[in-house]
């Protein structure tokens, strides 16, 4: 009786740090494998957001597709799915250096093993942040558009991992510990509500105009538990009232008050994001965008060339006014962004957000 209350209180301890169910926690401590490993895992077709997750180690999946595409930079259109391939090719190679035939080979190829596997099982193993978030619901609106059932879905999405300070991302997980994830709550099976609610979220995504995002950022759901997040992080990289700076803006400003390299004003700013929101090369991009335009707000050194880790930035006195409210970025060096399929020009915009109200001025 003492040993079967032991062993009761280590499967209990065992749920609590990783979530498991009583029958799989119960399984693993005594060696055995979980229904969540049966052959249908190994036979559907697995998504993910980039090869650095080793999938292919956890013996969990045969067949994998990476979506490797970053929705929340650059032109996000509501047209047909053959001229957005082509736009995000286009938008990849001249932001990221993605040949322009490579990167429409890659959408291609991933679009059609999506609808080749239309009659089958699908396991997407995705994170918490936006951009993961935004690929999430392209697949999903896709798959919708395929006809295939919610049931057919397996949504596996995390934002945040036992052990680990500041979780980064499922590329951080070893093998062993990514076949583990099937059997915890981060594991769901889809439902007819959640593809919907993933049209939706990408349809105001790509709209031309973005009334229909605060609608999203206000839904919780139990699926989709990161997307309301997700898409109110969004809203923030419209022009701010206050400033008209975009959130990541204004970050990378207060990272560069104090003078460093590229490399350390990003890891300063990327610190202050509560999920992964840009990597280096879209940051060192949006320092040359802010050291650019008639008012530069931050002095490069040396100047006239690419952004790289080791060029030193720092604030500039207009940049400094900027940051504390006293000049408006839009009104003085103009703007030229996409936001999914809102294309935000000039020196005067429709849409920003409202510091006061925390919602979009539309």
């Amino acid at each position: 009786m003492t040993k079967q209350a032991d062993f009761k209180r280590r499967v209990r301890a065992r749920m609590a740090k990783t979530g498991e169910s009583y029958a799989v926690a119960r399984a693993r401590l005594l060696g055995e494998r979980p229904a969540a490993e049966d052959g249908w895992m190994a036979a559907a077709l697995h998504i993910s957001n980039g090869d650095a997750t080793d999938l292919a180690g956890t013996g969990l999946a045969r067949r994998i597709v990476f979506w490797r595409d970053v929705l929340h930079e650059g032109p996000v259109p509501a047209v047909g799915r053959e001229e957005l391939r082509r736009v995000r090719a286009a938008f990849l190679a001249g932001a990221h250096g993605v040949d322009r035939g490579e990167g429409l080979r890659m959408f291609l190829e991933r679009d059609a093993a999506v609808e080749a596997n239309r009659g089958g099982q699908y396991v997407l193993w995705f994170e918490a942040d936006l951009y993961d978030q935004l690929q999430i619901v392209e697949i999903l609106a896709l798959l919708a558009e395929l006809g295939v059932p919610a049931g057919a879905v397996t949504l596996i999405c995390i934002g945040e991992h036992p052990g680990i300070a500041r979780f980064g991302g499922l590329g951080e997980l070893r093998a062993e510990q990514l076949r583990e994830l099937p059997a915890t709550r981060a594991c769901a099976r889809l439902s007819a509500a959640a593809l919907e609610l993933a049209s939706r979220a990408w349809a105001a995504f790509r709209a031309p105009t973005p009334g229909g995002l605060a609608g999203i950022a206000a839904v919780r759901s139990g699926e989709l538990r990161f997307l309301g997040e997700a898409f109110e992080r969004l809203c923030r990289e419209y022009p701010s009232t206050r400033d008209g700076l975009s959130l990541a803006e204004r970050r990378v400003l207060a990272a560069a008050a104090r003078e460093g390299t590229a490399g350390e004003v990003f890891v300063r700013a990327a610190a202050r994001e509560a999920r992964p929101y840009l990597g280096d090369t879209s940051c060192f991009a949006m320092m040359e965008r802010l050291a650019g335009g008639s008012y530069p707000l931050l002095d490069l050194r040396p100047g006239g060339g690419p952004v790289g880790p080791a060029t030193v930035v720092r604030l500039s006195a207009v940049g400094a006014r900027v940051l504390a409210g006293e000049e408006d970025q839009v009104r003085l060096n103009g703007v030229d962004r996409w936001i999914g399929g809102v294309h935000l020009r000039g020196r005067e915009v429709r849409w920003r957000w409202d510091e006061g109200r925390e919602a979009l001025t539309v």
